[in-house]
C-alpha cells in the first residue's frame, strides 16, 4: 500500500458518515477520485460514482458504502442530558463508556456516554444489561437551555473518530465498516490498467447500507451495471467465543473472503477465484447460505438481475468502538478486484 492510498485510507477513518448524513465522506471520496478517474458524479440520493472506461459497453459496478452506524439526537432534558435514536445495528453495550462527538451545523461536540457508578447501584442493576432508551449522551451542559443553544433535534453522533495500529499490519477504528471496503473499491479502479480495460468500472460510494441498502439499489438501478462487486466487511472468526463449525474459520491478514451462495453468481465467483490462483493472490472462502446483510444483496435484485459477487474484509469486533481490519487483506483485495476488471470483456456470459 503506498503513502497516498494509506492517506486516503486513514482520511477515511477519520471523516464522520452517519447514515443519511454522509456529505463529509462524499467530499473527501471526490476530491481523491477526481485524481484518477475519467468522471467523478453525485446523484440525489448522495451516492458518488466514480468512472473508469465508462464509454466501454460493459458496465461492472463496484459498491463500498461509505457510511457507519451512529446515534441521532432526539431529546434534550432540563438538565442538559442528550437522548438518541440510534442509526443502523448497535449493542448497547458497546456504548457505555464511550466517548462521543455530536456534529451539529456549527461544529463537533465532544460528549460522553455512561451510567451511574457501580459504587451507586443496586445488586440486582449490576448484572442486568443496559438498554438503549435508558442512555444518555453528557456535554457538559449547565442545562438544558445552554445544550439546546448548541444541539438541535436530528444532529448525528459518532464515536470518537480515530485510529491505532496495532501489531503485524492490523489496524483498529470504528467505521471500518465499510471504510474499509469503500477504500478497496477506489482503489481498484484507480489500479485497475486502463490499456487493459474492456469494461467500464463504475465505482460507487454508496449511502445509507446500514439501515437497509438503500443507496446501492438506486445507484445500481441509475447505471444498470452487467455484474456488480460488493466490497464489504466480514466477521473474522479467528478470536474466542465464535462457533467457527457454523461461520466457518475467518482470518485477519489471510487475504479477501470470497462468498459463494445463492446470493452470489456463481461464474462471477468462479472467476475471481481463477484471477487470484493466476495472480498468487492468497483469499479465503466462506459459504452464506442466505440473501446477504450487505450491498450484494441490492445488486443482485436491481432491474432484470446483475451478475454479482461478494468480497469481504475480514474484520473483528465489528459495529464497535474498536473494529479491527488488516493492511495487507485490503490491499489484496484491491489488487484482486483490479486484475479481475482487467479480465471482463464482451464476450464472457455469466449467465449461470
Amino acid at each position: 500500500m503506498d503513502s497516498t492510498a494509506k492517506e486516503f485510507l486513514h482520511r477515511l477513518l477519520m471523516t464522520p458518515s452517519p447514515s443519511g448524513f454522509e456529505h463529509r465522506i462524499q467530499d473527501v471520496v471526490r476530491e481523491h477520485a477526481g485524481t484518477f478517474a475519467d468522471s467523478v458524479r453525485t446523484d440525489s440520493h448522495g451516492n458518488v460514482i466514480v468512472a473508469v472506461n465508462e464509454k466501454a459497453p460493459i458496465r461492472a459496478m463496484l459498491a463500498g458504502h461509505c457510511d457507519q452506524i451512529g446515534m441521532l439526537i432526539c431529546h434534550i432534558d432540563d438538565q442538559g442530558f442528550l437522548y438518541a435514536q440510534t442509526i443502523g445495528g448497535w449493542d448497547p453495550q458497546q456504548l457505555i463508556g464511550q466517548r462521543m462527538t455530536v456534529w451539529t451545523d456549527t461544529g463537533p461536540i465532544p460528549a460522553v456516554i455512561s451510567r451511574k457508578a457501580i459504587h451507586l447501584m443496586e445488586p440486582d442493576e449490576r448484572t442486568k444489561g443496559v438498554l438503549e432508551k435508558d442512555l444518555w449522551l453528557d456535554i457538559g451542559a449547565r442545562n438544558g437551555e445552554e445544550a439546546k443553544s448548541l444541539v438541535r433535534m436530528g444532529d448525528p453522533v459518532t464515536l470518537q473518530l480515530g485510529y491505532a495500529e496495532l501489531r503485524n499490519d492490523c489496524l483498529t477504528s470504528p467505521g471500518t465498516d465499510d471504510k474499509a471496503g469503500l477504500w478497496v473499491v477506489l482503489e481498484a479502479a484507480r489500479r485497475a490498467n486502463k490499456s487493459k480495460l474492456k469494461c467500464g468500472i463504475f465505482a460507487v460510494s454508496t449511502v445509507q447500507e446500514e439501515i437497509g441498502l438503500r443507496g446501492a439499489t438506486t445507484a445500481a438501478y441509475g447505471i444498470d451495471p452487467h455484474l456488480g462487486i460488493a466490497v464489504d466487511v466480514t466477521h473474522a472468526t479467528d478470536c474466542p467465543t465464535i462457533d467457527i463449525k457454523q461461520r466457518g474459520m475467518v482470518r485477519l491478514g489471510a487475504g479477501p473472503t470470497l462468498f459463494r451462495g445463492p446470493n452470489v453468481n456463481p461464474r462471477v465467483e468462479n472467476r475471481m477465484r481463477e484471477i487470484a490462483r493466476m495472480h498468487e493472490i492468497v483469499y479465503q472462502e466462506c459459504a452464506l447460505g442466505r440473501a446477504a446483510p450487505n450491498d450484494s444483496n441490492a445488486l443482485q435484485l436491481a432491474r432484470a438481475g446483475v451478475a454479482t459477487g461478494l468480497v469481504g474484509i475480514p474484520n473483528r469486533y465489528m459495529h464497535s468502538a474498536v473494529e479491527i481490519v488488516n493492511y495487507r487483506d485490503l490491499d489484496r483485495s484491491a489488487d484482486l478486484l483490479a486484475r479481475f476488471l482487467e479480465s471482463v470483456t464482451e464476450e464472457d456470459d455469466w449467465t449461470p
